[in-house]
């Protein structure tokens, strides 16, 4: 980027130009990302009324007598999978429900034992179901860790995008609220578009800000940075969340058992807890029959754990408000993420920002092909000028907050260097440089 030596302050026509090349730049690598985490989270905001209505075949069961004994019923369930071990044995939430008993062979099975008659009703593996393969997606792009890497580097980079349109909107003239709060809708395709970008962008930059920011945690390189961090604590504490679908697959096999009791007394004590749907029961110490009672509630903040012994008393009980601070605070952030904490308006809102989103992306790829000349990427032309503290400051702080943000800065001041200077054919397409 060619600078001016001579020039101390920021000019504001200047500066904004410069603002507006990190905000076009930010913009062609994030859109395709956004897209797609637009689509595939607002598919995952419906995953418990799609898994409801995907299990309906296994409700309403004709119920025949006593049921057999939950023993059986695991046993039945191992039978089916080879070489599997429990994982855990979701309560039925209805008399007429089947009994969903996770398996843990090669791969994860979720199977579903009638238990009155101790019929096997089905069978699935867990990694080939639809929201887990959205969420695989969302979070991976399937492509394991390389598309993680690649969706926290989209994540960091919107970040900027918003921050920096954010300071393209705000209005410099008092031209009243017209293609500030809503859309000019008579004055044009361009005007039209800019507006619908613009106007669209203020009203969810909020959210989509928060979506960004409690997403973290999940990100591989973010994630893991916390939990290295959170080893130096006086009292390290297993998180419920994890940062990659290996790191996911890890915590499973620890927990899978082919050793287990599961008593009337212990089925019993898990019942009465009452705690929030779905509840899984799993094996916590093979040698004293103790079993961990944990609620898997898409609310985080209705999760608790429970462990029972053998006679079905509670031996220790952990709950959402016994967790430290910062658990709780990723714990609420997560459950707003996922759009269940605060009921339909959480979804509502979470479902209008992906859409929000999703159009913001199209009419700002609508406006670079309206603007774009055929011979170069189109960018806005470099701007002698000096950035400023404040720009520098927010710059430095965000790329203390996202590492990876830090790491492509790098990377690209090295690539220009190194590379793009000497290439003008390429620089001038970029935009980096001018004839």
């Amino acid at each position: 980027m060619i600078s001016n030596p001579k020039a101390q302050t920021p000019n504001p026509k200047y500066l904004y130009r410069t603002i507006w090349r990190w905000h076009f730049y930010a913009g062609v690598f994030c859109i395709p990302f956004v897209i797609v985490l637009a689509l595939t989270g607002a598919i995952y905001l419906f995953k418990p009324y799609y898994e409801h209505w995907q299990e309906s075949e296994y409700r309403g069961l004709h119920i025949s007598g006593e049921a057999i004994s939950p023993n059986q019923q695991i046993q039945i369930a191992l039978n089916a999978i080879p070489n599997g071990k429990l994982l855990s044995y979701r309560l039925p939430q209805t008399a007429d429900e089947a009994v969903a008993i996770s398996v843990q062979a090669e791969d994860v099975w979720q199977v579903f034992i009638n238990p009155y008659t101790g019929e096997l009703l089905g069978k699935q593996r867990k990694d080939l179901m639809l929201m887990n393969l959205v969420k695989t997606f969302h979070g991976e792009l399937l492509l394991g860790n390389v598309g993680s890497i690649f969706v926290e580097l989209a994540a960091c980079w919107a970040i900027v995008l918003i921050v920096t349109g954010l300071y393209l909107w705000w209005p410099r003239n008092a031209n009243g609220l017209a293609g500030v709060v809503y859309p000019r809708l008579r004055e044009g395709d361009r005007i039209f578009w800019r507006d619908i970008h613009a106007v669209i962008g203020i009203w969810i930059s909020a959210l989509a800000l928060f979506l960004l920011i409690t997403g973290l945690p999940w990100a591989l390189v973010w994630g893991s940075a916390l939990k290295e961090i959170r080893r130096f604590e006086i009292a390290p504490v297993q998180q419920d969340w994890t940062q990659s679908r290996a790191h996911e697959h890890q915590a499973w096999r620890a927990e899978a058992s082919d050793v287990f009791n599961l008593t009337p007394d212990i089925l019993s004590a898990a019942i009465n807890l009452k705690l929030a749907a779905p509840v899984e029961l799993s094996v916590a110490d093979a040698r004293h029959n103790s079993w961990k009672v944990s609620s898997q509630s898409q609310n985080r903040p209705l999760r608790a754990d429970v462990w029972i012994t053998t006679d079905g008393s509670i031996e220790k009980q952990n709950n959402f408000a016994d967790k430290p601070f910062l658990d709780r605070a990723i714990g609420i952030g997560v459950a707003a993420h996922e759009g269940y904490l605060f009921g339909w308006f959480n979804l509502v809102l979470g479902v209008l920002t992906c859409l929000g989103l999703i159009l913001m992306s199209v009419s700002g790829f609508i406006l670079w092909r309206k603007r774009k000349p055929d011979s170069v990427l189109g960018a806005p032309p470099p701007m002698p000028t000096s950035v400023g503290f404040v720009v520098v400051a927010i710059t430095i702080g965000l790329a203390i907050f996202l590492p990876l943000l830090a790491i492509s800065l790098v990377a690209l001041l090295l690539i220009e260097f190194l590379l793009l200077r000497r290439m003008n054919r390429l620089s001038y397409w970029l935009g980096l440089r001018v004839k």
